[in-house]
């Protein structure tokens, strides 16, 4: 299979409670056109970005007997979803973030425990 712009992503498995963030690309320049020098963006405390892959959330493992030992294994595992859905936009700490770089692209890996604030486009009610 080819690598895609829109498969790449695909073989990635984000574990448990944790999101997978592509960041925004900020500005070299504050609101009012003071002009910033490298980095200095990327040392504050809060990022933001859209959420491009979620875990299956928060994992409750199930009281199993003995006769259960036919299950599968994802059949004695299951989770408590995450608020984040893959398309959210993040607001978060960059305290809690991991970053890292994968096909030549920069993300975060980030528990949403260090997420502030989401905007989704959809209706919610």
């Amino acid at each position: 299979m080819e690598l895609t712009a829109e498969n790449k992503l695909k073989k990635l498995i984000v574990v448990g409670d944790r999101v997978l963030i592509k960041p925004l690309k900020e500005s070299d320049k504050t609101a009012s056109g003071i002009l910033l020098p490298p980095g200095v963006r990327e040392k504050e405390k809060i990022q933001t970005g859209f959420i491009v892959k979620v875990g299956p959330g928060y994992p409750i493992p199930l009281p199993m007997d003995e006769d259960d030992a036919w299950k599968q294994e994802e059949d004695q595992m299951k989770y408590v979803p995450l608020q984040a859905k893959e398309g959210d936009k993040a607001i978060f700490l960059q305290n809690g973030a991991f970053e890292v770089t994968y096909e030549k692209e920069k993300y975060f890996i980030v528990s949403q425990a260090s997420i502030l604030m989401l905007e989704r486009e959809e209706d919610l009610f």
